[in-house]
């Protein structure tokens, strides 16, 4: 194993036009590679500590000079010469640090260093990022016939990630095909598809965060009609080769102890919100509910979990972040059945792994997401496949920044057909 001779961050924009940090790893065969990281915008309050420098005269407020100084300084310092193992690496990096969520370096510092490192070394071994991270995890040999995650992929945007009056998040279809290629294919032609219902309907075709269209509409339920009529319109059959999907993000219309539905001017308890979402269910494809109570409402997850855990996946975002001692908590109490991966959330490569292992060993299913604020490094691409997820959500196939996700995963999957 190779030993690392430099690390160098830079400042530069992810697709809101807000800093992040570019980070490049060399070792001393002169093997290098290069990471970015994400930021999101609907954040759970024990998410790791995203450092930003406060300065009013620059991005007000939101430049990331002091991590980019962080990593050029004392993490290359502390790093430089050792040998380029991740997880010995990743525990320096934490201990380095020294607080419970990286609140001294940032853990947008510390991840843009481990997912550099984690590049260069496979770089330097001359294996697929999937491959080497698949051999980190303990996971073994990536081979031809290993599933790649389908693509959980959002519409319509609302709430936080749009400038609309939609309460939901995040509308998502899920086909139901195979191979990948398949599956993307069928995805785009429903979202192109979409993109005339939109027209017809002369709703106007601004873009939320991901991508996803971002109308105003008369209540959140015609977000899910309009999603069904694009569907029928791109010739495809709901409940047979497309389902359907969501990102409530309810945390960001909970307003203890009530959910707050602004658009439709309703209140509801957790008891009811469930009723609701009960509804829905019986009147829709629906798959997948990620995050539809708040991070802290336990007793409404463990509720809606025995009521709809054996039929759908009920998907912990805000309530894990991503981290193994929070969900080892949510297995133990029955909440939730599944659960999206984002390493920013935690802040090393060796910790979300850690996170993936638990969640195997409770057979929860693994959802590996973007960021509303995302770079055009497609890493999450090849971890999904390297873990197993079932479902890789990385947004509309409208912009950059999502598109090189999902064209990451039809490039591996031609590297597996040659195999």
């Amino acid at each position: 194993m190779s030993k690392i001779k430099k690390i160098k961050a830079r400042e530069i924009l992810d697709s809101r036009g807000n800093p992040t940090l570019e980070v490049d790893v060399y070792l001393g065969d002169g093997s290098c590679a290069r990471a970015s990281v994400p930021a999101g915008t609907s954040k759970g309050i024990n998410e790791a500590h995203e450092l930003r420098d406060g300065d009013e005269k620059r991005y007000h407020k939101k430049g990331v000079k002091k991590a980019v100084l962080n990593v050029n300084g004392v993490i290359n310092d502390a790093l430089k010469g050792k040998e380029a193992k991740q997880d010995e690496i990743d525990n320096l990096l934490c201990q380095l640090d020294g607080t419970q969520n990286k609140e001294k370096l940032g853990a947008n510092a510390i991840l843009g260093v481990s997912l550099s490192l984690c590049k260069t070394v496979a770089n330097s071994l001359h294996l697929p990022l999937y491959q080497y991270i698949s051999q980190v995890a303990g996971l073994g040999t990536k081979k031809k016939g290993d599933r790649i995650p389908t693509p959980f992929l959002v519409l319509l945007n609302g709430a936080k990630h749009a400038k609309n009056n939609l309460d939901f998040q995040e509308y998502c279809i899920i086909p139901d095909a195979k191979p990948f290629s398949e599956q993307l294919r069928i995805a785009v032609e429903i979202f192109q598809s979409l993109t005339n219902v939109l027209q017809e309907k002369a709703y106007p075709l601004a873009l939320g965060d991901e991508g996803g269209y971002g109308p105003d509409l008369p209540s959140n339920e015609d977000g899910i009609k309009i999603v069904l009529e694009a569907i029928a319109k791109a010739s495809y059959i709901p409940d047979r080769d497309i389902f359907i999907g969501f990102d409530f993000a309810a945390t960001s219309f909970y307003q203890k102890p009530k959910y707050v539905f602004t658009n439709e001017k309703k209140t509801y308890t957790s008891d009811t919100l469930i009723e609701y979402y009960r509804k829905l269910i019986k009147l829709y494809p629906i798959k997948l509910f990620e995050d539809p109570l708040a991070e802290d409402d336990f007793i409404g997850w463990q509720k809606i979990t025995a009521n709809f855990g054996k039929n759908i996946l009920l998907v912990g975002d805000d309530i894990f972040v991503t981290n193994p001692k929070l969900l080892a908590e949510g297995i133990s109490r029955k909440i939730a059945n599944a659960l999206i991966i984002k390493p920013n959330q935690i802040g090393t490569l060796t910790e979300t792994l850690e996170t993936v292992s638990v969640a195997k060993k409770a057979n929860y299913q693994i959802i590996v997401s973007h960021r509303s604020g995302e770079t055009t490094d497609s890493f999450i691409s090849d971890l999904a496949f390297a873990v197993s997820a079932s479902y890789i959500k990385a947004g509309a196939p409208e912009r950059g920044e999502r598109v090189v996700k999902y064209n990451r995963l039809l490039e591996i999957e031609e590297e597996l057909e040659r195999k």
